[in-house]
């Protein structure tokens, strides 16, 4: 990696500044060096279950202050790609709290039976068979619409364990219509470029910081960014062993600081 070149830093929220209610030790300290420094910085998450004000809140309770312009999610990308690309009502299967991102599109009724666009995000325990069928069949009509997905993650780690994400139900939504996903989170590239022109920077200047060996790490290298990954919030030593190589490792979020002086 050559650090000289890195002059923006991109963070995963969950598992990597925080895990529940309570901030990963040294979270608060490195967000404080960080912004000392004048480095510039972006939050990056592939949550959906709760809108930017609410995950703003979370974490000024936990001692870290951004304004929602500094948190980039899924439903803040999927509302500008579907803007441009979209014509027609666009069916959500995102939990309630995030509805109000999408307000500036054409909804679709909760009885449609065409709709332009599928748009999936982490509804968690309010999937069922039922709500998993009608997606499929909004995605079988013809001419069949575009599957949006708020990101690929497959699983994140909850306080009582590990639990599936949105990726694991558009996989299956995608393998039983036979429409590809148009993916609008992590591990995404558009995603990360999007982020990087947010801090004016182009991609081999950004440094990704994650838990998520895929997620995070794979998606960013992949975008052109370096990506480091931390042993705290979901991952296992295992994670290092998928034939995805970060370009650094550390114990946590803590040990940022220390690495980015010996650049």
């Amino acid at each position: 990696m050559n650090a000289s070149l890195h002059h923006g830093l991109l963070f995963d929220l969950d598992g990597v500044l925080y895990q529940g209610e309570t901030p990963v030790t040294g979270a608060v300290e490195t967000l404080a060096w960080v912004r000392e420094q004048g480095i510039p910085h972006l939050f990056l998450t592939n949550t959906t279950s709760r809108p930017r004000s609410a995950l703003v809140d979370k974490l000024g309770r936990m001692g870290i202050d951004i304004g929602s312009d500094r948190l980039l999610t899924p439903p803040v990308a999927a509302v500008r790609w579907l803007d441009t690309y979209v014509q027609g009502p666009v069916a959500l299967f995102v939990p309630e709290a995030t509805r109000a991102e999408f307000e500036s599109l054409d909804l679709a009724a909760e009885d449609a039976e065409k709709v332009a666009a599928v748009v999936v995000g982490d509804l968690g325990e309010g999937w069922d068979y039922a709500t998993l069928n009608r997606a499929f069949r909004l995605l079988m009509h013809k001419p069949q619409p575009r599957l949006v997905a708020l990101g690929m993650t497959r699983y994140w780690q909850a306080a009582d364990g590990l639990r599936l994400d949105a990726g694991a139900f558009v996989a299956a939504l995608s393998h039983a219509s036979g429409v590809a996903p148009i993916v609008l989170g992590k591990p995404a590239t558009p995603f990360f470029h999007t982020a990087c022109e947010i801090l004016g920077i182009e991609p081999a200047a950004g440094v990704m910081i994650g838990d998520d060996i895929r997620g995070d790490v794979e998606g960013a290298q992949q975008a052109g960014l370096a990506a480091i990954q931390v042993r705290t919030g979901k991952f296992r030593p295992a994670d290092l062993e998928q034939g995805v190589t970060p370009d650094t490792v550390l114990d946590s979020v803590a040990d940022l600081p220390a690495w980015w002086a010996q650049r």
